[in-house]
């Protein structure tokens, strides 16, 4: 388990992980019309809330781990305390135009059907829900004993989950657009076909209907 200020450290050093933020911030702060509300669902330790903050989206942040949300309120201490970002106990707290959730915060959850209906709640009409999910297809874990295990699993049922302390679940992207109707549809995949095989995280955008 990571302290707050070892994930941060971590995230902020890792050269991999730091061009996938890159991309997703990239991704969300293109969506985002001027002075759009946001909510960064999953906050982690408020890199990517500071990112929107400074574009000037006010920022609701949702964070359930307490050795994030402690971290969080230091790294962001002068962005709360010009409220441009919130914090919520829950994201029914708040309505946003977007919710996002980087890095794999939607594989925790082993049923994705209950969380769209309560996202449905907090964006607002014509909004979007952005996430980057852990890539059940990505090769580069084919050297794993779990993966290989997996393979059928993930044919069959386009789902699969992982024995750790954290049991983190894979999903097929038709498993969780199915998961977000009939409250949004998915409007893009990045990346698709054969570039599934190359990345280990997938960018999903969806759309409220």
């Amino acid at each position: 388990m990571h302290t707050g200020a070892q994930y941060h450290e971590f995230m902020l050093s890792s050269p991999r992980d730091r061009a996938v933020r890159d991309r997703f911030q990239k991704m969300a702060l293109d969506l985002l019309p001027a002075g759009a509300d946001v909510l960064d669902f999953g906050a982690g330790t408020g890199i990517d809330a500071k990112a929107y903050a400074a574009n000037g989206h006010l920022t609701f942040v949702y964070e359930p781990a307490p050795a994030m949300r402690e971290y969080l309120a230091r790294y962001c201490r002068e962005e709360i305390a010009r409220k441009t970002i919130v914090a919520v106990a829950s994201p029914l707290a708040c309505k946003a135009q977007a919710v996002t959730a980087n890095f794999a915060v939607l594989n925790h959850f082993a049923d994705h059907a209950a969380l769209f209906e309560e996202l449905s709640r907090v964006v607002r009409q014509g909004g979007f829900v952005l996430a980057s999910m852990l890539n059940p297809y990505y090769l580069g874990d084919a050297r794993y004993g779990w993966w290989r295990a997996n393979v059928m699993n993930l044919l069959r049922s386009g789902r699969y989950a992982i024995e750790s302390e954290s049991r983190i679940h894979r999903f097929a992207p038709r498993v969780v657009v199915r998961a977000a109707a009939p409250y949004f549809r998915l409007e893009r995949l990045v990346p698709r076909g054969l570039g599934l095989a190359v990345q280990l995280y997938m960018f999903l955008l969806f759309r409220q209907i």
